[in-house]
């Protein structure tokens, strides 16, 4: 365990925070809570259902031919979990410390673009969903909701994700939004200094400026309950209105910001940021041990082990696959959380065997936010800790801060 962190895990003991008691057991089935959904699968489905065909490409889909996205799923499906028999707990402690808040689980739902196009107001429901739930949120400089909305809605803090503009007036001043709604840390996005090439979003038009085609039009108007509350609603970027002179609609907005993004993030941006901002600060979206020990000496409290969910660099290596090496390359330097192919609370004990400190989750909590806003998040989150604490049970792990020896290992 990363000793750095060892006095704020020190409140996340069992008897301070509370266990997760095992499930009763009733003619020898688990008995579970009514869910929303049995199993993940059932909100992916949902949200397939719910949306348009182009909007649901838009999340699932990748880069290119998607070689990266399908690696992120296959490698830690080839990992495989030390199963014992005799080493059974009667309870098992789930919490821990991410980013500087206390987590429930060792989860923290991942900035997501444009969550208007998922369902209206998302990112409050998001918000609102992690905050009952007991985990940390990260709001996107591409949230549809703006940092004051968000502020205004939870009295939870949550954390913002910086996409760098050329205007260093404009990032500093979405950093001045950011500690002014008291959010605890910063993560700056470090893996597009271009967009990767998503052939999905040019096959349905979502490119910049929008080209909707007749066919598109006629698959949207399938589904009347997502375009009415897109009509109703009328989604933008919230955090990036206010600097745009043009309009506020989500296509105008989009049109001015895209030529303005930086793109590249340099060591003087880093270090500018480091700078502006006194807070907890998270570099997201390395992926290599040199640019992980990079990030920390020039001032980076925790490194996020991400290759954009498989939406960048396809080729590119999967993060559970670089994740022990980054994590031998900071040491006890800097806290280390993987994102990118996390659907599981099996991937998230896999995950923190490899060296993690916890997860970021994407797909898995926007599946239940698509289908059914903040009731749908709540459920993916649930599903997460049942899965979580039905795999502890079967590999003998009493608690998410100090596994057994062995945990993971390769097939």
């Amino acid at each position: 365990m990363n000793e750095r962190f060892d006095s704020e895990l020190a409140d996340t003991s069992a008897e301070r925070v509370g266990a997760i008691d095992a499930p009763e057991l009733r003619g020898g089935a688990m008995v579970r809570p009514p869910a929303l959904a049995q199993h993940p699968g059932h909100l992916k489905r949902a949200a397939k259902r719910r949306l348009p065909i182009a909007i649901y490409d838009f999340l699932e889909g990748g880069s290119n031919d998607e070689v990266t996205l399908k690696r992120n799923l296959d490698d830690f499906a080839a990992l495989r979990l030390r199963q014992r028999v005799f080493d059974h707990v009667a309870s098992r402690n789930m919490h821990t410390v991410l980013f500087g808040q206390r987590a429930a689980i060792p989860v923290a739902l991942a900035p997501i673009g444009m969550g208007g196009v998922f369902y209206p107001r998302a990112e409050i429901h998001a918000a609102r969903a992690a905050a009952s739930h007991g985990v940390p949120y990260c709001l996107s400089t591409l949230a549809s909701c703006s940092i004051e909305d968000v502020a205004a809605a939870v009295e939870t803090p949550f954390l913002f994700q910086l996409y760098m503009m050329k205007d260093r007036a404009i990032n500093a001043a979405l950093l001045q939004r950011a500690e002014q709604a008291k959010c605890p840390g910063l993560v700056v996005n470090v893996d597009t200094a271009v967009q990767g090439r998503r052939n999905r979003d040019l096959d349905n038009g979502l490119v910049v400026p929008l080209k909707v085609r007749p066919r598109h039009v006629a698959r949207i108007v399938r589904k009347p309950r997502w375009l009415y509350n897109w009509l109703r609603n009328k989604p933008t970027l919230g955090n990036l209105a206010p600097y745009s002179p043009d309009g506020t609609d989500l296509a105008t907005v989009s049109a001015w910001a895209e030529p303005r993004f930086k793109g590249s993030v340099t060591r003087d941006d880093l270090e500018w940021v480091r700078n502006h901002w006194q807070r907890k600060l998270i570099v997201k979206g390395v992926l290599d041990p040199e640019d992980a020990k990079l990030a920390v000496s020039l001032g980076a409290d925790c490194v996020v082990v991400s290759n954009h969910g498989g939406r960048q660099l396809d080729g590119a290596s999967s993060t559970i696959e670089m994740l022990p090496r980054i994590r031998e390359a900071v040491g006890d330097d800097a806290e280390v959380v993987l994102d990118s192919g996390v659907r599981s609370g099996s991937d998230i004990l896999k995950a923190l065997g490899r060296g993690a400190n916890g997860c970021l989750v994407g797909r898995a909590y926007i599946y239940g936010l698509a289908a059914h806003g903040e009731q749908g998040v709540t459920a993916a989150l649930s599903l997460l800790a049942q899965e979580l604490d039905e795999a502890m049970t079967l590999t003998g792990t009493a608690d998410v801060n100090a596994l057994p020896e062995n945990l993971v290992f390769a097939a």
